[in-house]
């Protein structure tokens, strides 16, 4: 299927739906050894019935308990259980629901002002200069940076990855399949101006509520249409950074795309750019209206990237968009930004130690020996689970730390049948990566991080999203899904993973910094109840626990897992909306799980952040009344800024569904779910 055929496919409601279903065609070429294929060696080699594991790995997983088939009525609270909440029903309408005994209320929307002297949001009236001072567009990771030792104070840092215009702008509708023709500049500043990222200090008073500050000092938005930038680390100043308007090649204006991202121990912000490719435009196109990479410079990364996407019109007017005009713009994109919160004249730097792929979170610990590593996702069907290990050690002095994400080293990971995994170092001369095979040097290692991955034979992954690591040396590895498998022998029981898995990963000696540890599947995903979906959890999970494609992820306080969902278009297989989950981990309820919040029709739940109190929560929903609306009982359509599927959550009939953070906090006080 090629990009006409998904645009002009009937069963997709809209941009972004198209978007990532052209995204499940892999560029990855080295397919001949993926965790599927992985999986069914580990756990594959007894007999299994209609698609469900062996006995042997069934009670190595879960116990003897999990041989009975799962209860879809087990109690809302298993006995022994870590998550003390009366587990939510789920389901799918238009609006949010959380747990009894919980209050869930929306505390920042798109468009609302944050930063002193900002308009009010007039959704008739955008502009981009109003837009620069407001909240952004489909708010993703959240992190919460404390500005007093009580914690009631503080900086809430927010991604804003995307923008869906047909639900954005009056009368505009959907534009890919237009051709973009209703998207001036001025519309396509709006969006840049939507995107990046926002810094907002928010309080709470003495009644427990939590509220923005608006003039705080601290207050800030970071976006893609004018925010200077520099590039740091091993690849800075290369020649194929080198543009037009940065000579140097160490200077790079905006950020785009930010899904998941993290806190350092010191207080950054880590900021991950993911689908960076869907910006870029050609105008030079071959006979079948592709774009035609003939003529261009670094033609090979630029198609294992999938650049350009011409999933967005900036091209068109901004030749930094632009490949034909810039081609070397691309590598300016795809990397992790650190942002400093507590200084508003700073400049975020891209580090590009930390290698250029599609990041999918970048979650920060310490080893044993204090050195920083970070966890990252290549968020792409067959591409790679990735760590960064610092050279030097965390210190106590904030400014000391400035080269802890320049210096150090990136691993790629190799997941064996035997249940180890091995982290691979993304080293120039290391094996492969040498002139030769075309790195000449540790920044063409870097720029082309997902060509050194393939090199040196890392285990294709099924969009490996975010991974969250615990203090005991563990890592969880959320595995959204992979519909793209091919894997047909009959002991697979996943030949094509509609509902991804977790993968828990032990580091050697609980040492988040090692090279080798141990891997098993937590959970795989999916309706435990249909045998040939090929799911497995807990019994002791009920019909209301169980998910599909885990995205993002957190350990809270106590240590606990908890796991929300991103399933696209295709929340209509589980008839559930995205949610969040409460995941046990240990002992004898280990895979269980239970649903805490749920998102509105056609959002996706992104965050969750906990305060280090435990006592309030932070979600986000993304992308509200957009995403598989046509499965919605009774609207069954698409959606449009004019007939949304929901206008969550104002509910006013002038205004169109809004992306929005939510803040939970426990009725008369206390730490959540405990």
């Amino acid at each position: 299927m090629n990009r006409d055929d998904i645009i002009n496919d009937p069963t997709i409601g809209n941009k972004a739906e198209a978007y990532e279903a052209f995204d499940d065609i892999p560029t990855n070429p080295n397919l001949t050894r993926t965790i599927g294929d992985v999986i069914n060696a580990r756990y594959g080699r007894r007999d299994v019935l209609k698609g469900m594991l062996g006995v042997s790995a069934t009670t190595t997983l879960f116990g003897a308990s999990a041989l009975i088939a799962p209860d879809a009525t087990a109690a809302d609270t298993p006995e022994n259980s870590r998550y003390a909440f009366q587990e939510l029903e789920a389901g799918n309408d238009e609006t949010h629901h959380v747990a009894q005994g919980y209050d869930a209320h929306v505390l920042l929307r798109w468009g609302d002002p944050v930063l002193a002297g900002a308009p009010e949001f007039d959704v008739m009236n955008q502009t981009a200069a109003a837009q620069l001072m407001q909240f952004g567009y489909n708010n993703d990771y959240v992190g919460f940076l404390p500005l007093n030792e009580a914690g009631t104070r503080g900086l809430l840092c927010v991604n804003h990855e995307y923008t869906n215009e047909e639900v954005m702008f009056p009368g505009l509708g959907r534009q890919d399949s237009a051709g973009f023709k209703g998207m001036t500049p001025e519309l396509i500043d709006i969006e840049m101006a939507a995107h990046g990222g926002s810094i907002v200090e928010i309080v709470k008073d003495p009644t427990g509520a939590w509220r923005v500050v608006q003039d705080g000092k601290l207050n800030r938005r970071i976006q893609p249409l004018n925010t200077a930038m520099v590039m740091s680390g091993p690849a800075a100043g290369h020649e194929r950074l080198k543009t037009n308007d940065d000579p140097d090649g160490r200077n790079v204006i905006g950020t785009l795309n930010n899904c998941a991202g993290g806190m350092t121990p010191w207080g950054t912000w880590l900021m991950a750019e993911e689908n960076f490719h869907g910006y870029y435009w050609t105008d030079v196109l071959d006979a079948d209206g592709k774009p035609d990479l003939s003529g261009q410079a670094d033609a090979d990364s630029k198609k294992r990237y999938g650049v350009p996407g011409m999933w967005y019109a900036w091209g068109k007017y901004y030749d930094r968009f632009n490949i034909d005009r810039e081609p070397n713009a691309p590598n300016k994109f795809g990397w992790v930004v650190e942002v400093d919160p507590l200084d508003p004249a700073s400049l975020p730097i891209k580090r590009t130690a930390l290698g250029r792929f599609r990041h999918e979170g970048a979650e920060a610990t310490t080893s044993t020996e204090g050195r920083l590593v970070v966890y990252m996702g290549d968020d792409n069907r067959f591409d790679y689970q990735y760590k960064y290990v610092s050279d030097g050690v965390v210190s106590p002095d904030r400014a000391a730390n400035s080269g802890l994400l320049d210096q150090g080293t990136l691993y790629v990971a190799r997941f064996d049948e035997d249940g180890t995994v091995t982290w691979l170092p993304l080293v120039h001369g290391t094996g492969p990566l040498t002139r030769e095979n075309g790195f000449a040097s540790q920044a063409d290692v870097l720029i082309d991080t997902r060509l050194a991955a393939d090199a040196l034979g890392a285990t294709p992954m099924d969009r490996p999203e975010d991974a969250q690591p615990r203090g005991d040396g563990t890592a969880y590895i959320m595995l959204t899904n992979n519909n793209k498998r091919k894997d047909t022998n009959p002991a697979n029981p996943r030949s094509a993973s509609d509902f991804g898995h977790i993968i828990e990963i032990k580091e050697d000696g609980g040492d988040h910094a090692a090279t080798r540890g141990t891997w098993s599947i937590l959970v795989k995903c999916g309706d435990p109840t249909l045998a040939d979906v090929g799911a497995h959890w807990n019994p002791e999970t009920s019909q209301n626990g169980w998910f599909g494609s885990p995205d993002n992820c957190a350990i809270d306080a106590e240590g606990r897992l908890w796991v929300s969902t991103d399933q696209g278009s295709k929340w209509g297989k589980t008839g559930k909306s995205d949610g969040l989950y409460g995941v046990e981990t240990e002992g004898a309820l280990r895979g269980t799980s239970k649903l805490f919040f749920r998102c509105p029709v056609g959002g996706e739940m992104c965050g969750p952040y906990f305060t280090d109190d435990g006592e309030t929560l932070f979600l986000a929903v993304q992308h509200p009344g957009t995403d598989g609306t046509k499965a919605l009982k009774g609207f069954e359509r698409k959606s449009t800024f004019e007939d949304p599927a929901t206008r969550w959550p104002d509910f006013d009939p002038d205004m169109p569904p809004r992306p929005s953070v939510v803040v939970v906090t426990k009725q008369g006080g206390g730490k959540i779910a405990v």
